[in-house]
């Protein structure tokens, strides 16, 4: 035997056909790195790589991913369902702010897919992860969307699509006994047509269903209105849907889900299986009152849960409309003894607030800390705290509930690139003063100025009647003011030290802080950005040219803050939407110096701008 064929070597015939082999599987490779790494051109409307690249860049990922060692099984099962229940509540929320959302995002995956996954698509999907939909919100600040969709419309999805106020103001101007279905917080409001009509009556089946049962007035409605367009009669423009019906197919799966997970823990948290059984219930009657006194009341043993459409942020049009969310919590007992003498404290606090009609305060209103399991729709993001609910005639009733967020306000991220830029925009002297620790205070204290002050305007009125979208703002600032105004009381009742006092105060300042001048329907940002001016303009802060850096007048802290929580505790009382506007359109403005200098000096400074949170729970 030849030794070429005793230890399997080639001839030389077969080795230059080996050759050739590898030659080309090497430039196949080579080709196949290539086009990899080359830019992929995407269809129009879609951004390519380089500019959705700039957003990530910007963008930290944090991972939730609690301790769950303590739930039993029929606490995970239920875990599971209310997940089960959030998807649901993810895809609506895509869908109320953007009609094309789903659509969008689903031709997105198609086109990932049919492309190989390269990098390009692959950031795309990225970002509508961040963002919950086809819009952006650039590093400019401005929202534009980065997949092939019409640019945003104020009024979202849960108006017609493109209506603008004067359409819809006109229309209650002519019809003003509309105005409390067409401005409730759960209804979708459509433009009266006969296909409108006959899809709405369709999902009541004639009367028939349990949705027909619930809502007989709805039906009533429907068949006279369509009865007058059938007749060419002259019909109002417009007309509400409640959610329960607008959303009819993924109520009910939801309800059937709520209903299962009351059904499994039921032997072990009476409390929290009776808050979920009537939720169930509440989004069917699209009335939440049942839900919420069980949720506000109840003594739940290790989970909580946020369930449905409360906040009216993404409404731009009036500040009326809520958006679904959920969120899946576990309960955090180290931190919840802590939080017990501040309650007793509740009435001493309203009786302090510089408003003339005070009020009576529960005194058992219900606040915890927790850490997330999950978050879904408008719950899901870096939100520190909620509390809930905002209806008025509910929260008299009942109160309201504080979920203190632990795991996301404890997260290295989150703190480090809010410190990044405080101390940008800040001297030196006072970057130690800034903590995590006052940070949680101050966010405690933010939720806790929800239920102090005027629940109702002179007249009776809710604020988002009288104020429409200058409600949020306002409500939102005079919490932001509580928080501040109360630090020098708590200081003297021994709640706070030093320390504690000055982190509250720093972590005051660096809310206030903006990268990019906002527009009036970011609710948080324009509030905040009132009270840097009003903070100026009073002395509190001062803008040092040479340094651009901003410098902290401690001594001037609690008078500024008293003075703009009297202007803001009366503006809510008045209800006057004319002196409101002229408020918030003063202390708005945006100029050079200081403003534009220190968004520069924080951008340049900065290393993330945005957060993907990921959960743990969920696979991710």
């Amino acid at each position: 035997m030849r030794r070429s064929e005793k230890y399997g070597t080639m001839s030389n015939q077969s080795c230059f056909k080996f050759l050739m082999v590898v030659t080309w599987i090497g430039m196949a490779v080579c080709s196949c790195a290539a086009s990899d790494t080359a830019a992929v051109k995407l269809p129009k409307g879609y951004w390519p790589e380089k500019k959705s690249q700039r957003i990530l860049d910007k963008t930290v990922t944090i991972r939730l991913e609690p301790d769950l060692s303590n739930l039993k099984d029929d606490e995970l099962a239920v875990v599971r369902s209310l997940c089960e229940v959030g998807e649901i509540m993810q895809a609506l929320y895509e869908d109320s702010r953007h009609r094309r959302a789903r659509t969008a995002y689903n031709e997105l995956v198609a086109l990932d897919n049919e492309l190989g996954s390269p990098k390009a698509t692959q950031n795309l999907l990225q970002l509508y992860r961040l963002f919950q939909g086809p819009l952006a919100r650039s590093l400019d600040g401005e929202i534009v969307p980065f997949l092939p969709v019409a640019p945003k419309v104020p009024g979202k999805n849960v108006y017609p699509w493109g209506v603008d106020k004067d359409e819809i103001g006109t229309f209650l101007a002519d019809y003003p006994d509309a105005k409390p279905s067409t401005l409730h917080v759960r209804t979708v409001v459509r433009r009266t047509s006969k296909e409108n009509l006959v899809s709405d009556r369709t999902v009541l089946q004639d009367g028939g269903s349990l949705l027909a049962t619930l809502h007989p007035r709805f039906a009533e409605q429907l068949d006279t209105t369509l009865y007058d367009v059938e007749q060419a009669s002259t019909v109002p423009a417009f007309y509400a849907v409640p959610y329960s019906i607008a959303y009819a197919e993924q109520m009910i799966k939801a309800h059937g889900l709520l209903i299962r997970a009351a059904e499994i823990i039921e032997a072990t948290d009476i409390d929290f299986s009776r808050y979920l059984r009537h939720r169930a219930f509440d989004l069917l009657r699209n009335d939440y009152e049942a839900g919420d006194a069980s949720w506000i009341t109840g003594d739940f043993v290790n989970l909580n849960a946020q369930i449905g459409s409360y906040e009216s942020y993404d409404d731009e049009l009036f500040g009326a409309k809520s958006f679904f969310g959920l969120s899946v919590l576990v309960k955090d007992r180290a931190m919840d003894s802590s939080l017990n003498t501040v309650i007793a404290w509740l009435q001493e606090f309203e009786d302090l607030m510089p408003y003339e009609a005070r009020k009576v305060v529960r005194a058992d209103i219900p606040i915890g800390v927790y850490n997330i399991i999950a978050d879904f729709g408008q719950s899901r993001g870096t939100n520190t705290a909620t509390i809930l609910p905002n209806e008025s005639h509910i929260t008299r009733k009942y109160g309201r509930t504080i979920l203190l967020r632990r795991n996301i306000m404890e997260s290295p991220e989150v703190f480090a690139a809010r410190k990044n830029s405080y101390e940008a925009a800040v001297a030196a002297q006072f970057h130690d003063a800034y903590s995590p620790q006052g940070d949680f205070f101050r966010t405690m204290f933010h939720e806790i100025g929800h239920y102090l002050g005027p629940d109702l305007d002179v007249k009776g009125r809710t604020f988002e009647i009288a104020l429409e979208e200058d409600s949020s703002i306002l409500e939102e600032l005079k919490s932001d003011l509580v928080a501040l105004y109360l630090a020098k009381r708590l200081f003297k009742k021994g709640y706070y030290d030093t320390s504690r006092l000055r982190g509250v105060q720093t972590a005051g300042i660096r809310r206030v802080l903006q990268k990019n001048r906002p527009r009036k329907s970011q609710v948080y940002a324009t509030m905040q950005l009132m009270q840097m001016n009003y903070f100026l303009e009073r002395g509190l802060l001062d803008y040092d040219r040479q340094t651009g850096q901003l410098i902290i007048h401690f001594d001037k802290y609690h008078p500024a803050v008293e003075a703009m929580l009297r202007d803001v505790l009366n503006l809510l009382y008045k209800g006057d939407k004319e002196l409101a506007d002229r408020f918030i359109a003063d202390y708005t403005t945006w100029k050079k110096s200081p403003h534009r200098r220190l968004a520069e000096s924080m951008k340049k400074a900065e290393k993330y701008r945005y957060a993907i949170v990921k959960y743990g729970f969920l696979g991710e």
